[in-house]
């Protein structure tokens, strides 16, 4: 039975090819790096992959994507009283980030 799957699989990889489906991907071309979905516990990898995706991205993605931000706001950012409050943002999502990465280590 699964033979038979496996190669309907292929199939339609290979018909997606010749096509051209997978011409246009965003990482054509790229090594996939494979290591983060490794470290995830099996439970939720396809969730994950189902997630990513669909363009949404684990908490702590996001809030690395985050702390770039507001590193790049406080280094632009000419006003005292709005770099004290940037600062204090990056300080509470460095915060979250660390807690959530505290909480995947003890699991």
């Amino acid at each position: 039975m699964s033979s038979i799957f496996d190669r309907i699989v292929e199939d339609r990889i290979q018909e997606a090819m010749r096509n051209g489906e997978f011409d246009n991907l965003s990482a054509r071309g790229k090594p996939i790096n494979l290591d983060y979905w490794a470290s995830l516990p099996e439970g939720i990898r396809a969730g994950y992959m189902v997630l990513k995706n669909n363009g949404f991205v684990p908490e702590e993605v996001q809030l690395l994507k985050d702390i770039d931000e507001l590193h790049d706001q406080l280094a632009s950012c000419p006003s005292y009283e709005a770099k004290e409050g940037i600062s204090k943002k990056l300080e509470e999502t460095k915060l979250k980030y660390n807690l959530i990465l505290e909480l995947k280590k003890r699991k």
